[in-house]
Parts: structure tokens; C-alpha cells; sequence
């Protein structure tokens, strides 16, 4: 069992807010040397890794500093330009690169940025990975001989190259003709690639959030402020809509009469179709903050389904350790494993969209046979470290709420992994009922463990 922690890397890489390290470029210098280090152990002959990114202001600040850390440590790079984080996986993948890196912070806020790696096989990299190159980087940078120095070129074909791989995840024969669509791209990595997709699939595109400057990606748009989505569906009259956030590994999608179609119920989509052509995908991996409507959909349909703590490391780790293809959160990181190796947003789409058009039917009559469930989740500030199935008082406070709520009903205290705050989630089929638990049981958790 590995018993060591980790300095920097995070549950999904290293982020933060610029000038604050470790976002700062002489961090990033050092990381690219480091990285550059561990992975020119690996292959034969020279080795190469990809840099991509986002459209915030500070990845071009970031991408010289990686640059210079990773030519320093004698391995070669390609540049591959604002891209979505899953585009950057599959060409590390088919341009058999030792690794690909994306400087993004996914879907925060211009001031925010972050590193991600991927391994040559297009995945998240394995803990021991991240543990040698943080030993890496508690050394002194050191160059390479100048003839053994990397060398770096720009792939200008990228963009070209992920869009002809996600059009064929669909197949060669689907067509979206007659089809309406909404596409809002956060300003961010999609922006010259998802209308794209979807205009060569036949489809109607009307584009929006695809005007990045730096400072506004995620800017009241994208998968995390929907509202500019919905107007623009109903505006337009289109058929539909879809919002990625600004690095394209999420989606959430808007139904014609302007309803918000969040992670679960993409999923739901997607399963339910493959269910409808006896496709053997295994079954469905959520997280706990899956509604149940979501179980209780697709125990109806005689579909497996079970829960893993929240992040999509996680969820990923459950598919490849049952072997099935399909899992995802309710924030719309959908895996589609019998597509591609990691969450992707636009891929994501396509598999909805091609159940769309299978079926004849809208998407929100796709999604009217699953019932959400009213959540309501409460963060109630904690003293850190505090061990909250410790406390009997707690613990009882949430065995009564259960009792009330039944069968069809959940309770979640969930610490969350970024601030000293304990998330208190309660589920159940009536919305005032929900509410006032959650109030009930917060106050509970405060007056017992609170800051």
C-alpha cells in the first residue's frame, strides 16, 4: 500500500490561482523539467510530449514555461495550441506520444489555471507517476548537453485530426440533418472545434461562446451558467442545445422547451439507447451525488448501476475494475470507454445526439421516463480534520432523516476535498420535505461540529 502523500498533485492534477504557487511560471519550468526527466526513462530513441491548452490569458505564459523545463530534460514536444482536454488525450494516444499535458483549469474562472498529464495511453497518469515526478521536483533543475536538448514543433493539423476522431464514434452513415442545434462553447477550448463536428454531421449550428479573449472563458456561459443556453434555445426555436465548459471534458445539454438536461440525465439518454439496441455495455457507474432517479431509471430497465466517491478518477477506476463502458457525474463528465479513453464532452454529445436520431424522438421525451429526484445540499463550514461519523449525535440526526424519508430517499454528508466545509445533501420525492431536512440536519451538523 502506497503510504506516501502528495505535495502537489490533486485528485485531477495541479491548480490554483495564477501568481500563487505552485501556478507561477518558475514552478511550471520546473514541473516541465521534471516531467520531462521521468518520462525520457521511458520509450526509445527520442522522446516526445504534447502540450495543449485552454484560452485563458496565462496559458501562453505557461506553455513557454513547460516548454523551456521540458527541452531542458532533453525530450522533444509538440505544440498543439488551445485545445480541449480530451482532444489532447487521444493525440497523445495516436501521435504515440510518452505523454500529453494540458494547461488548464477545466471549468474555473480566467484567474485560475492548472496542469493535467496524460499517459501515452491517452489516461490519467498512475500515482506512482506523479510520485516520481514530485521527487523530480525536489531536485535542481539541470540541462542537458546542447545536442541532446529537446526540440519543439507545432502540429498545425490538430484541430483537423480530433474532429475527423469524434465524428467517427458515431459511425460513417448517421446524419443530424433537420436538426437544430445551440452550441455554447464557454469561450473556451471547443470554440474552433464542436460547431464543426456538428455543422459536418449535417446539423444546423448556431454558435455561441466562441469568442475567447483570455479573460472570458466561463463567463456566464458554458456548462456551469446555462441561462445564456437556455434563451438561445428558445430564441432560436431550436431543437436543442449543448454547453461544454472551458476545457470540453463536461457537458450539459438544454431540451427544446428551454429544460436544463444535466450529467444523470445524459447518462440516462445514452443507456437507456444502447439498452434499446441490445448493446452489452456492462452497466452504469455514478458517484454519490448520482439522483436516484438515475438508480431507480435503470434498475427499471434491468441495467447495473453503482456509486463511487465523487470525482471521475474515481469512476474511471470503477469501470476499468468492472469492466464496463459507461459512467459519469451529474456536473456532465460522461466516460464513454467503448469511444475513448477519457471524460469528453463533445463525444458525449454525439452518443446523445445519435440516440436522438435512432429513436425519432426529442431529447426531452428521451429523458421524461427518468424522474429527478428534488436535492438540496447545504455547506455547513467545519474545524479541520473533524471526523464526522465520529459524532453519535450526527450520526443519529441522519438516521431519522433517512427514517422519514423512506425508500425513495437519500442522506450524504460529504467533506469536501477543497475547503474545511462538510457538504449536507438530502434526496427525496417531495421538494419541501427535502428542504426542510436538509435545514433540519445541517443545523444539526453545525451546532455539533462547526467552525
Amino acid at each position: 500500500m502506497q503510504s506516501k502523500t502528495k505535495k502537489y498533485f490533486g485528485t485531477d492534477g495541479i491548480r490554483g490561482t495564477v501568481g500563487t504557487v505552485p501556478i507561477t511560471p518558475d514552478f511550471m519550468l520546473k514541473l516541465g523539467w521534471a516531467a520531462g526527466k521521468v518520462f525520457a526513462r521511458e520509450g526509445n530513441g527520442r522522446n516526445k510530449i504534447l502540450i495543449g491548452k485552454d484560452t485563458r490569458i496565462s496559458g501562453y505564459m505557461f506553455e513557454a514555461a513547460l516548454e523551456a523545463g521540458v527541452t531542458a530534460a532533453g525530450v522533444d514536444i509538440n505544440l498543439l495550441g488551445p485545445m480541449p482536454t480530451p482532444a489532447i488525450a487521444y493525440l497523445t494516444r495516436t501521435l504515440r506520444a510518452q505523454a500529453g499535458i494540458v494547461i488548464s483549469a477545466s471549468h474555473n474562472a480566467f484567474e485560475d489555471n492548472g496542469i493535467k498529464f496524460f499517459s501515452s495511453e491517452g489516461s490519467k497518469l498512475a500515482d506512482d507517476v506523479e510520485y516520481a515526478i514530485e521527487e523530480e521536483l525536489a531536485k535542481n533543475v539541470s540541462t542537458v548537453t546542447s545536442e541532446l536538448l529537446g526540440k519543439a514543433s507545432r502540429i498545425t493539423d490538430a484541430a483537423g485530426r480530433y474532429i475527423e476522431f469524434c465524428k467517427s464514434t458515431i459511425g460513417t452513415s448517421l446524419k443530424f440533418n433537420g436538426l437544430k442545434i445551440v452550441v455554447d462553447c464557454a469561450h473556451g477550448s471547443t470554440y474552433h472545434i464542436a460547431p464543426s463536428v456538428f455543422e459536418e454531421l449535417g446539423a444546423k449550428v448556431v454558435a455561441i461562446g466562441v469568442a475567447p479573449d483570455g479573460l472570458n472563458i466561463n463567463e456566464g456561459c458554458g456548462s456551469t451558467s446555462p441561462d445564456l443556453l437556455v434563451a438561445t434555445v428558445l430564441a432560436e426555436q431550436a431543437n436543442l442545445g449543448i454547453a461544454f465548459d472551458g476545457d470540453g471534458d463536461r457537458l450539459v445539454m438544454v431540451d427544446h422547451l428551454g429544460n436544463v438536461v444535466d450529467g444523470d440525465e445524459i447518462l440516462y439518454v445514452i443507456a437507456s439507447e444502447k439498452r434499446r439496441q441490445n448493446i452489452d455495455f456492462g452497466g452504469v457507474v455514478g458517484t454519490a451525488m448520482s439522483n436516484l432517479g438515475l438508480e431507480l431509471a435503470l434498475d427499471a430497465l434491468e441495467l447495473p448501476f453503482t456509486r463511487t466517491a465523487v470525482g471521475d478518477r474515481y469512476v474511471m477506476k470503477e469501470l476499468l475494475k468492472r469492466g464496463w463502458m459507461l459512467g459519469g457525474e451529474s456536473s456532465g463528465h460522461i466516460i464513454c470507454l467503448d469511444k475513448t479513453t477519457t471524460g469528453d464532452g463533445i463525444v458525449s454529445a454525439l452518443q446523445a445526439l445519435a440516440a436522438i436520431v435512432n429513436s425519432g424522438q426529442a431529447l426531452a421525451d428521451l429523458k421524461s421516463t427518468m424522474h429527478k429526484f428534488p436535492q438540496s445540499m447545504i455547506n455547513v463550514k467545519l474545524v479541520n480534520g473533524i471526523d464526522i461519523s465520529a459524532n453519535e449525535i450526527v450520526q443519529t440526526a441522519v438516521s431519522d432523516v433517512e427514517s422519514q424519508l423512506g425508500k425513495n430517499g437519500r442522506v450524504l454528508l460529504r467533506a469536501s476535498g477543497t475547503e474545511p466545509v462538510v457538504r449536507v445533501m438530502v434526496e427525496g420525492e417531495d421538494l419541501e420535505v427535502v428542504d426542510k431536512l436538509a435545514k433540519e440536519l445541517s443545523a444539526v451538523v453545525a451546532s455539533e461540529l462547526g467552525a
